[in-house]
């Protein structure tokens, strides 16, 4: 790497630097300046403040793909959690100009950026749902059946002349969730691929129903992906694969590597958890999608009151009374074996992404002041919100020993930055640690890192990460959240 004389306004000293993109991995200095990288050498750096890194690990910071959690206290647990970008791409938002412009205003912990959102443009034009709303309209309105069904010719085109115009904005691609809608006309998902070919950018999915899930499903959501792939050579990014395919993940994967193989482009992402999140009103929800899978309405925990659903009765009831009231769904058993193996597959795969799909926080009390840290009294949230990436370092490089550290690193930093990379110029500065890249930092102990949050308390931070820096700026300083930082930057295509 680079060796330099020169005095920097902050240096991290003495620490085992890997780039997972170089290949280095050595013992050295990172100078720090004007929010970038100006120097990594193995000789030291004359610094103006020092960060003391002996024993730890400084790699790039955290980027993740897949997060609804956008506020402040929720950046904050990613930051934690060694996230240093954090993206919403799967549901995405519309007006995406608005969206950066109010995320910008009040200030964010993280660098933060948006896709468009397909659901939330068909919400509108379809069942009236507000453009100026809460940040979760989306949540609230998935279970809304007016949103759900086919767009005459007039209201499909509303709908494109939101995407079109996000895509204009700076959007980084189009959010689809077409599970939330799965008896929809094929028809209009090859359209919403076509327009992300023509701008040159990706669509981030989630599946449609697979046909063992829902045999009256339209096509089934892993053939739909891999097959508009190559229809419309359009990037086709698989939202948290693990979740929307459990223990049909080999034929989902086969289905990938063979799309692959054929010279269409289709990434991956996965969460090291056996549940996912959602709101309770979901289509895949219902009492007759679930008895259809086999999966028994127990499974299903609202988040709010630590409820477990006991039937299909009360799931009815609860649907109807609150359908944006958050769950959480337990679809692979993480103490049995072969469901783990299973979800270890996920995480595994080529080229697969860590990303958290971290959920908002639900306050069981009058919501806080954003900028108050500690976390209040009343935040309820899944696990994964919290502790997705150490989960991940812990597991598939100490536990199992599956990847390399610097493989492991790559996975939470480089894989997702690439995804976007060759589309959006600011990440080719980020998933990587070299003279020039942004100064997103992480530094941890590869020997403690490692989860607190858990199904009863999803709040609890990691713990093994000392120092996380955005744009040069400590956002974590001794394990603590400073308290001030709001140093995160719009990414924006």
């Amino acid at each position: 790497m680079t060796s330099s004389s020169d005095s920097f306004p902050l240096v991290i000293s003495g620490g085992r630097v890997i780039d997972p993109e170089s290949g280095f991995d050595a013992v050295a200095d990172v100078g720090i300046s004007d929010g970038t990288v100006g120097a990594v050498s193995v000789t030291p750096l004359a610094g103006a403040r020092r960060i003391d890194a002996t024993g730890l690990v400084v790699c790039p910071g955290f980027v993740d793909l897949h997060s609804h959690g956008q506020a402040i206290p929720e950046q904050r647990l990613q930051a934690l959690d060694g996230v240093t970008t954090a993206l919403e791409l799967e549901a995405g938002i519309t007006p995406v100009a608005r969206a950066y412009a109010n995320a910008a205003a009040e200030g964010r912990p993280l660098n933060y950026g948006y896709s468009t959102s397909w659901a939330l443009a068909r919400m509108a034009v379809l069942a009236g749902a507000p453009l100026d709303g809460p940040a979760n309209t989306v949540i609230t309105h998935l279970g809304n059946p007016a949103w759900q069904v086919d767009a005459s010719p007039k209201q499909r085109a509303a709908i494109f002349e939101h995407l079109s115009a996000d895509l204009a904005a700076g959007a980084l691609g189009i959010g689809v969730l077409a599970g939330y809608a799965p008896h929809l006309d094929p028809s209009e998902y090859l359209a919403v691929a076509e327009l992300a070919a023509q701008a040159g950018l990706p669509t981030y999915t989630h599946a449609r129903p697979l046909v063992e899930a829902d045999p009256d499903v339209p096509v089934d959501g892993a053939e739909e992906i891999v097959r508009v792939a190559g229809q419309t050579g359009a990037h086709m990014h698989y939202c948290h694969v693990n979740s929307t395919s459990a223990r049909q993940i080999d034929r989902v994967l086969g289905l990938v590597e063979r799309c692959r193989l054929e010279g269409a482009m289709v990434t991956t992402e996965a969460y090291p958890y056996g549940a996912g999140s959602t709101a309770i009103g979901a289509a895949f929800l219902s009492p007759e999608n679930l008895a259809r899978q086999g999966i028994r309405t127990d499974t299903l925990v609202l988040v709010a009151t630590g409820e477990r659903i006991a039937d299909a009765a009360r799931l009815a009831e609860v649907r109807k009374a609150d359908p944006g009231a958050l769950t959480l769904l337990h679809f692979l058993d993480e103490d049995d074996p072969a469901d783990r193996a299973h979800l270890d597959r996920a995480l595994l795969f080529e080229d697969a992404a860590v990303a958290s799909d971290a959920m908002p926080l639900t306050w069981t009390g009058a919501r806080p002041d954003p900028l108050a840290w500690p976390l209040p009294p009343g935040a309820l949230g899944h696990p994964r919100g919290a502790g997705t990436f150490a989960r991940a370092l812990r597991r598939l490089y100490r536990e199992t020993g599956k990847l390399t550290l610097s493989e492991a690193i790559a996975r939470c930093s480089l894989v997702p930055a690439q995804v976007l990379d060759e589309v959006v110029p600011a990440m080719r500065r980020k998933g990587r640690l070299r003279k020039g890249s942004d100064a997103d930092i992480v530094v941890f102990d590869p020997e403690r890192v490692t989860d607190q949050a858990s199904y009863a308390d999803g709040t609890r931070p990691s713990l093994g990460i000392p120092h996380v820096l955005v744009n040069g700026v400590p956002v974590v300083r001794d394990g603590e959240i400073v308290p001030d930082a709001l140093p995160g930057r719009a990414v924006r295509g």
